[in-house]
């Protein structure tokens, strides 16, 4: 079931298996991520509607997906290669933490001197599923030489 965050209560993550990504679809249309081989490092993510990425310019796309990943893990967003080596899209940043658990959406890029027509269904981007450490801030004086 979805969580919702209220100003009170930060949303803890769930903690599961080292493998679950859970998906929940927010739309009939939205199409849920599939991995293109069993080794493949990322989960690649589709495009609700179907929209166009302006050369020079950009498009933030909805998938219709939420995300829940495991504690100490985050999703960062990365451009299909397919993508970027023939039409010079790349994914414009994008990290889905653990405790976020709001659409994915994902901001594509058109380096390229042509317009870019994507389709709903189309790949668009994949998520890479990493562990993070949470490390605090801490302000000091002095951090070293650097040899």
């Amino acid at each position: 079931m979805h969580q919702k965050r209220s100003a009170e209560t930060a949303l803890v993550p769930e903690k599961h298996e080292p493998t679950s990504l859970r998906i929940m679809k927010l739309s009939d249309k939205a199409i849920i991520q599939t991995k293109g081989s069993r080794f493949a490092a990322g989960h690649d993510i589709y495009a609700l509607t179907d929209g166009l990425v302006p050369a020079k310019g950009l498009t933030m796309v909805e998938t219709g997906i939420a995300i829940g990943s495991q504690e100490g893990t985050y999703g960062p967003l990365a451009a299909r290669s397919g993508m970027a080596s023939k039409m010079g899209i790349a994914v414009g940043g994008g990290v889905i933490d653990a405790d976020y658990t709001g659409e994915v959406k994902v901001i594509l890029r058109n380096h390229g001197e042509a317009d870019c027509v994507f389709q709903a269904g189309d790949l668009i981007a994949q998520l890479i599923v990493e562990k993070v450490a949470n490390a605090d801030a801490m302000e000091v004086d002095d951090l070293g030489i650097t040899d």
